[in-house]
């Protein structure tokens, strides 16, 4: 809970860094001294990387630039000297800010007060632990309260999905939630970054959201900016209708009428007596493959060969399912020249709802 406790994502990042809302002074105040125990630089210092971040997200200007690797975006950035700098970042409210000023002028002092002289002192007056005070609600609480901030550099940009913009490398993910106090949604985070909320959706694990709301009730916190809903939906959409795209084009589909050959009423009969050709709507099929294994029987297969047998498709023998309209579109091998119509919508299924055009010569090319 350090991370929530210290104030550090409810104030250095959705404060300052996003202004996603507005705090009243006395709540300001909590947050800066809460911001000062994570000893991880002034709100000043901070807010701008984090915007520079933000604006500059996987170039040699961002900070912690995922591309160059786990280890550096967790902490080989602040571990190694390199010739990267940040890029650039408008700052002008925080230097106008009277409360960033103030922590940035004291930062060191109040490093000291808040980040280990008080919780030395609680631990040592409460039940006479100095030193345990020390190493544990000081260094260790630091250790795990860094590391947790680390995370959202580094496995929010690796782990998880992209439900609303694939571009960039943050994602979504529970347990980079959990590692990060609410962090992890952070492909959501990036497209939207001025939204108060780090979850979107109301049982995604976001302990900062839950704070800032209960502020708001309290009266301490004001004007919380949440990103247009309908706006939000267009970005799920839009990555649902590409996952749908790739799905689409993983998939086997018939040939395109334009690249089928046109045939004659005469060849398709002569090339219908050396193998198992049937027409219906106007195409023409092969289903040799299929004869054996279709589930009414060869026969009535074989009596329709050299034939139009769209009638008997279409409900005069049988009502053929919407698989079997998919299954006969992949034994196209030619379109019958000079008497296809269009293809009446309420005969076909959607997805083999396909027009041809009549054809306007007679045609006498051999089937593939």
């Amino acid at each position: 809970m350090s991370q929530l406790l210290n104030g550090h994502a409810i104030g250095y990042h959705r404060l300052w860094s996003h202004r996603s809302y507005t705090a009243t002074m006395s709540l300001q105040l909590f947050l800066i001294c809460g911001g000062s125990s994570a000893v991880q630089g002034s709100c000043f210092w901070w807010a701008r990387t984090h915007r520079s971040h933000h604006r500059h997200t996987d170039t040699d200007q961002d900070p912690y630039n995922a591309k160059r690797g786990l280890l550096w975006t967790h902490i080989g950035w602040m571990l190694f000297k390199s010739d990267l700098r940040s890029g650039t970042a408008d700052t002008a409210d925080l230097r106008k800010d009277p409360v960033i000023q103030w922590q940035h002028r004291w930062y060191l002092y109040l490093v000291l007060i808040f980040g280990y002289a008080l919780p030395t002192v609680i631990s040592g007056w409460c039940w006479g632990d100095w030193v345990g005070g020390l190493c544990f609600v000081g260094a260790f609480r630091l250790t795990v309260a860094h590391h947790s901030t680390f995370c959202i550099n580094s496995i929010a940009h690796y782990l998880g999905s992209t439900p609303y913009d694939d571009a960039l490398t943050p994602r979504d993910h529970l347990l980079s939630a959990i590692l990060t106090m609410g962090e992890g949604y952070h492909n959501f985070h990036h497209q939207f970054p001025m939204d108060y909320r780090n979850a979107f959706l109301w049982y995604q694990y976001d302990p900062t959201k839950w704070f800032i709301t209960l502020c708001s009730f309290l009266g301490l916190a004001h004007n919380l900016r949440i990103f247009p809903s309908n706006e939000i939906a267009k970005g799920a959409l839009t990555m649902k209708l590409k996952e749908l795209k790739d799905f689409q084009d993983s998939i086997q589909w018939p040939s395109f009428p334009g690249d089928l050959p046109i045939v004659s009423w005469q060849s398709y009969q002569d090339q219908a007596k050396e193998r198992p050709l049937i027409l219906v709507s106007g195409f023409i099929h092969d289903a040799a493959s299929f004869i054996e294994a279709h589930p009414g029987g060869k026969q009535s297969l074989l009596r329709n060969v050299g034939k139009d047998a769209t009638s008997a498709f279409f409900g005069g023998v049988y009502s053929h399912s919407n698989a079997a309209h998919n299954l006969l579109a992949m034994m196209r091998v030619g379109i019958l020249a000079g008497g296809v119509e269009a293809i009446s919508e309420h005969h076909v299924p959607p997805s083999q709802r396909l027009y041809v055009a009549e054809a306007t010569r007679d045609g006498s090319s051999s089937l593939p």
